[in-house]
């Protein structure tokens, strides 16, 4: 008995660990007008919470990542008045 919920413990701990780890893939722009200095921070933030920049693009200001969701919403919340973030995904005209 004291085995069983042993590792259902281990299992709901896993569980939500990986739960925490999903990573989406996005693609974040910026308005024309906006600092380097925003850019970079929503850069480094998505580094230091175990994110990737898959992306950076020249003929725009912006980048694609994979990112946490926590970290989503506050690079969301932080860069509002200049970022469009949205989903990484295949679109097709048919």
């Amino acid at each position: 008995m004291k085995f069983s919920g042993l590792v259902l413990g281990a299992l709901a701990l896993v569980s939500g660990a990986i739960a925490v780890d999903i990573q989406k893939s996005v693609i974040i722009t910026y308005k024309e007008n906006t600092p380097d200095s925003v850019i970079q921070q929503d850069k480094k933030a998505i580094l230091d919470d175990g994110g990737v920049i898959t992306h950076e693009y020249t003929l725009m200001k912006g980048f694609s990542a994979k990112v946490n969701a926590k970290t989503l919403e506050s690079v969301s919340a932080a860069s509002e008045s200049y970022a469009t973030i949205e989903e990484d995904k295949v679109v097709s005209t048919l």
